[in-house]
């Protein structure tokens, strides 16, 4: 029976002295699940961000027909430039057609192009982001549990009444 007992304080012995190698050389396997699980846990985020929500035929049509305007109007001035170029006496004479437009109708363009891009970027500023999830309490020796933990009980400490000079 004693050689079972030393056998047990051997392994013990044994635990001890891994325990206190792995504080100068960290154990590889450990190291690798825990960059495992880092990583594991940053592609779940990463694909949590980037989900698509399942929207309807009509939802997507309608995202569609919102992004065309923007690369229209780009397009549409570089195709201006294209157009002077190939033929100036025409584009010449459309540009003198718009020189007979009414400046009320400029200030309602102006008023329909501001409201539809300054529109969509209020949808943007004013989507609301839901606050990244905080991670969970971690219980090692250094940190108690708070919620197990009772305030201890005033103890009696010399040096602090000292300190204090409430002892007589």
């Amino acid at each position: 029976m004693g050689l079972m007992r030393g056998i047990g304080a051997i392994g013990t012995l044994g635990r001890a002295a891994r325990d206190i190698g792995e504080v100068f050389v960290p154990n590889a396997t450990k190291g690798q699940r825990l960059e495992h699980a880092a990583q594991r846990a940053a592609l779940e985020q990463l694909g949590a961000e980037f989900a698509l929500e399942r929207r309807s035929l009509f939802d997507r049509c309608v995202d569609g027909l919102n992004r065309l305007p923007r690369p229209m109007l780009a397009l549409g001035t570089l195709g201006l430039f294209v157009y002077a170029m190939s033929e100036p006496a025409g584009f010449s004479a459309r540009m003198q057609g718009l020189a007979h437009v009414p400046e009320p109708l400029w200030w309602l363009l102006g008023a329909i192009v501001g409201f539809y891009f300054g529109a969509r970027e209020m949808h943007y500023v004013r989507r609301p982001t839901p606050p990244p999830p905080l991670p969970a309490p971690r219980m090692s020796a250094w940190h108690a549990p708070e919620e197990d933990a009772d305030p201890p009980a005033a103890i009696d400490n010399p040096a602090l009444h000292d300190w204090r000079g409430d002892r007589d």
